[in-house]
């Protein structure tokens, strides 16, 4: 199981796209993960045969953990009728471990190690272990992935406290999410922000009909449930809509679109509307910040968060120092991103560290939406679908490209004149564009 990242503790194999008695080339997509960041394809180490799987599909692992052997064409093809001979019931001993990993005639197990972090390059496990020796919170660390630590965090829960099931006493997401609600059941929340004695609200009772088909999320939308749950018990949401007139970007689009072409980028209503973003947040910078308890912090990087839909869930990768872009860069990294989330290409660092975030329920034909939060961020815009409308302009119905931009704010820190504030720069600078700044 890879490490996909230094925040990156465990992961669940989705797919196996090669099986045992497969042959795989180096670097040829060996199964898919998915992680508390990212869902992601995993190339093989090496070329040859799969010769033995060791973690099924749905199977959640630590990183570093062999999930996999992989042998050579003549090593492994025995490895049918060992598989059937185990099935039957016999226990052959598993492969030994290569002494070297380049040697031929031994196979490959399918474990990447991640290099060393900086704080601890050059440090042996002895060394590391004793320098945090005592050191509660390195204990709560080894016990938990980040995504259970930010649960603990957000419910003011101590993990030590949790009796974990997971490997070597690990608290588990299961284990934590049981503490706080008692499986589901009315339990005291533990927010410390939480008025004395307010309760979970209970699950409501389900039973499936007989002609129901069930079967069980997926990790992504597990994962997508638990943010946004979270998301509108942090903050308080208040959303603001204004009516934007494309009528200008429209034409300029049309004139520039083929020099983008040849400069192998797409030019879309997004690229505009990503720039006009950025001109608003320099201008109105709370929009640009994140709340950490009592205390606000303002981001200086611009790292604008797209959201993409995919055909399994919902994924955000963020463009990092889109300030630093113009039109051409904006509009290339959009489609390399979208591109790659698709593909299932993107590494967990594309996916972290969103200052705002842009979703478009337009492309869908959606008039507006109401976006929730994207935390610990304070705002998000929604995109409309663009389409032709009558309009007044100058006491005369006219015909114009419109659509209708939403923001949503946490009303924590954000006031709405603030809010409208930073609209009224977004709709300004798109229906005002200058030709000569494309």
């Amino acid at each position: 199981m890879p490490q996909m990242g230094e925040s990156i503790a465990e992961g669940t194999i989705v797919r196996w796209i090669k099986k045992v008695g497969d042959k795989v080339d180096r670097d040829e997509p060996l199964f898919e993960i998915s992680t508390d960041k990212v869902d992601a394809e995993i190339p093989s180490p090496a070329a040859g045969v799969v010769s033995e799987i060791r973690v099924k599909e749905g199977e959640t692992v630590p990183v570093n953990s062999v999930v996999a052997v992989i042998g050579l064409a003549v090593a492994a093809a025995s490895a049918p009728a060992a598989l059937a001979d185990k099935e039957a019931g016999s226990k052959a001993p598993a492969p030994p471990p290569p002494a070297h990993y380049h040697d031929r005639d031994e196979p490959t197990q399918v474990a990447v190690v991640a290099a060393p972090s900086t704080a601890s390059a050059g440090r042996t496990p002895a060394t590391v272990e004793k320098a945090h020796a005592g050191s509660t919170d390195y204990a709560i660390r080894e016990r938990s992935s980040p995504l259970v630590r930010k649960i603990a965090k957000e419910h003011s829960v101590d993990i030590g406290q949790i009796h974990g099931t997971g490997i070597a006493g690990r608290v588990t997401k299961d284990d934590i999410l049981g503490y706080i609600g008692q499986d589901g059941r009315t339990a005291e929340r533990q927010d410390s922000k939480a008025p004395a004695g307010a309760l979970v609200p209970a699950a409501i009772p389900f039973k499936p009909g007989a002609s129901d088909h069930v079967e069980k999320m997926s990790v992504m939308r597990k994962r997508i449930a638990e943010h946004m749950v979270v998301s509108r018990r942090t903050s308080a949401h208040v959303h603001s809509v204004f009516e934007v007139n494309f009528w200008r970007i429209a034409k300029i689009r049309e004139a520039k679109k083929a020099e983008f072409e040849r400069s192998g980028a797409k030019l879309t209503y997004m690229s505009f509307i990503i720039k006009a973003v950025i001109d608003a947040l320099r201008a109105v910078p709370i929009v640009n910040a994140s709340v950490d308890g009592d205390t606000i912090v303002y981001h200086k990087d611009i790292n604008v968060g797209i959201a993409v839909a995919l055909d399994w869930g919902l994924i955000v990768p963020v463009i990092k120092h889109a300030d630093e872009k113009n039109l051409v860069g904006l509009s290339r990294a959009v489609v390399d991103l979208a591109t790659r989330a698709r593909g299932k290409q993107l590494k967990p660092d594309e996916v972290a560290g969103g200052t705002f975030t842009i979703t478009n329920p337009g492309v869908f034909g959606a008039l507006f939406g109401m976006p929730i939060i994207s935390q610990p961020q304070v705002a998000i815009l929604g995109v409309g679908n663009v389409e032709k409308r009558p309009v007044v302009i100058d006491d005369a119905i006219a015909i114009r490209p419109m659509a209708y931009l939403t923001l949503g704010y946490d009303h924590r820190v954000i006031d709405g004149a603030v809010a409208d504030e930073f609209m009224s720069i977004v709709k300004t600078s798109l229906e005002n564009w200058d030709p000569n700044a494309v």
